[in-house]
């Protein structure tokens, strides 16, 4: 792992020579030959049905063997473990939970690249620390292998609707190769630049929102403390200069619109836990880059607290939002939607009364 650590440093400033591109190019818009998938949790499984969908043949595998029946009973292969998909595929899409778990799918005993094949294409749709994304592009070009940044926003609606936004990072010259596989998967795909630059899209889109449903938790609140109704107040914001997504998309009061979280006890949607890990390991990282512990179960607000603090960049709200996540956690909201703050600013306010 030092060694993937030190190649990283000198990733910006090499050539992938190692790569031969002709062969990873070769496959832009090439016939529907067959696709790994290895991460069939909430967001994987409803991407890999997409390319079943699309007519793509899927080898996939999950740590947890119950996630892959679905995806076996609508005709994907399932095998034991990454190395075995990298053995029969060369083109790759993982999703995974964190940066810990890509470093293992990636370069672990049974990892992608034990068995992956010269000229693969390997984009990773994982929220994780930029720095580890890096890592592993240093790791696969070792190999002859072409690595991506590809996170996505949008959620598991988004994600059963084929409407993700994809924010990738990597070779340009490969981004029409892995353009072709995205699109079957979200309706937006956007070249962000250099690996790592589609986490560092990703991370700033989620400290944004963290920060903006807070704060549409807290207008909600006052609004209806001083007796207005609900819906009333969310079709005047809707229509004013406070709209944003978190009130006209994701409202987080119950009983204000139908089809998310709130309207369902908060029950599915983006954890609480996941928005906390990405605000997390912005200040939980050393100036060097390396990681300081394990911030596994705190990930969006953590890796924008994380880089931030690696790039001296004030975020005092994001802070904030990170701290407010934080006591989610510990408060029993691990499991909620995100958008149960504002259930959490309500109980917090009561037991103030």
């Amino acid at each position: 792992m030092a060694a993937v650590l030190r190649g990283s440093r000198n990733l910006l400033g090499r050539s992938l020579k190692h790569v031969d591109f002709t062969l990873v190019s070769s496959r832009s818009m090439a016939s529907k030959t067959q696709v790994g998938f290895i991460g069939l949790g909430n967001m994987g499984k409803p991407m890999a049905k997409n390319l079943l969908k699309h007519g793509y043949p899927v080898i996939a595998t999950d740590v947890f063997p119950e996630s892959c029946k679905e995806l076996q009973e609508l005709g994907a292969q399932i095998v034991d473990n990454p190395a075995e998909v990298a053995d029969q595929a060369d083109r790759i899409v993982t999703m995974l939970p964190s940066s810990p778990n890509v470093i293992e799918v990636y370069t672990g005993p049974n990892g992608i690249l034990k068995k992956v094949k010269k000229g693969s294409l390997l984009i990773d749709s994982s929220t994780i620390d930029p720095a580890v994304s890096k890592e592993m592009a240093v790791a696969t070009e070792k190999m002859g292998a072409v690595f991506m940044d590809a996170p996505v926003s949008g959620g598991v609606g988004a994600a059963s609707s084929g409407k993700l936004t994809f924010m990738v990072g990597g070779v340009e010259e490969e981004f029409t190769a892995a353009q072709e596989l995205l699109t079957c998967m979200g309706a937006n795909v956007v070249y962000c630049g250099a690996v790592g630059t589609g986490q560092a899209a990703k991370i700033c889109n989620n400290m944004l929102l963290a920060i903006g449903m807070i704060g549409t938790s807290e207008t909600m609140n006052l609004g209806i403390r001083l007796g207005l109704d609900p819906k009333l107040l969310a079709k005047i914001l809707n229509m004013s200069s406070g709209r944003c997504w978190s009130s006209d998309t994701y409202n987080p009061v119950p009983g204000v619109m139908e089809g998310v979280p709130s309207g369902n006890g908060y029950q599915g949607g983006f954890g609480t836990q996941l928005m906390a890990k990405v605000l997390t390991v912005l200040c939980t990282t050393s100036g060097d880059g390396r990681e300081l512990m394990s911030v596994a179960p705190l990930q969006d607000l953590g890796l924008a607290q994380t880089t931030a603090t690696n790039t001296k960049t004030p975020v005092p709200l994001g802070s904030l939002a990170h701290q407010i996540y934080r006591m989610m956690c510990a408060r029993g909201y691990a499991g909620k939607d995100f958008s149960s703050v504002f259930q959490f600013l309500r109980e917090d306010e009561e037991e103030g009364q």
